[in-house]
């Protein structure tokens, strides 16, 4: 059945993992507020295909680590097109690096981008999400190595493990208003970001011996915003072919 009249934000939507969780999104019939950074032209993209699908798309574009551009963006985008049914918060950056030789721009950059931009982008919509009074979804993307830390991304891991523990918080928060908040973490996804090295480091360490596909993680967020998961919240959900 389409949802026409449900909305939902995917930020980071113009590559990689969040475009194939706004067109799968908008294949179940949800229009879309397309959002990016600085590649306007590939959301504009994105959009196109949305509306080829016969659901409706607006590209919104902010920097996430600014806050307070990003709440009136995000407001204005809701008063002229309607509140946001769910959200999905995939936008993130890595800069990967040993401890020791972390500079403390690059700790604060992944800090700043991964984790304060989650309640940056998510705080903004969630009373207007509430008065909807149509329940909802919150899909956070989070990461394995939020779960399990990684080698180099004292910085990432940290801020994924932190979306993670407010995801879950938020969760419980937002329960009696039918809104869930899970967060999805995936592994090693094949997008622009995998290279061959992190490949040849990462493979012997999957059980299923093999990346996986920003189509796959879309299915899981896909998943989460159906009717039939209605009843799972505060959830971490790993999509990483059995690392951990």
């Amino acid at each position: 059945m389409k949802n026409t009249t449900k909305r939902v934000l995917v930020t980071g939507a113009g590559t990689g993992i969040g475009k194939a969780i706004a067109l799968r999104l908008a294949k179940d019939g949800f229009d879309i507020a397309v959002h990016c950074n600085k590649s306007i032209d590939k959301a504009n993209a994105v959009a196109a295909e949305i509306r080829a699908l016969g659901q409706q798309a607006e590209v919104i574009s902010f920097d996430i680590t600014d806050a307070e551009n990003a709440k009136n963006i995000l407001l204005a985008d809701i008063a002229k097109n309607g509140a946001y049914w769910g959200i999905v918060q995939n936008a993130g950056i890595t800069k990967d690096n040993a401890f020791p030789a972390m500079e403390i721009n690059d700790w604060r950059q992944v800090i700043d981008t991964n984790l304060n931009g989650f309640f940056n982008v998510i705080n903004p919509c969630v009373m207007p999400m509430i008065h909807l009074r149509n329940g909802g979804r919150i899909v956070a993307i989070s990461s394995v190595s939020g779960v399990m830390g990684n080698r180099g991304q004292a910085n990432y891991s940290a801020s994924k493990a932190g979306v993670i523990a407010a995801c879950k918080s938020l969760a419980m928060e937002l329960a009696k208003r039918k809104i869930t908040v899970n967060s999805v973490a995936p592994g090693l996804i094949a997008t622009e970001m995998c290279n061959d090295e992190i490949l040849e480091h990462a493979l012997p360490l999957i059980p299923l011996g093999r990346a996986g596909t920003a189509e796959e993680v879309a299915q899981t967020v896909a998943f989460l915003f159906s009717e039939g998961a209605a009843y799972i919240t505060k959830q971490v959900i790993n999509v990483n072919g059995g690392m951990c």
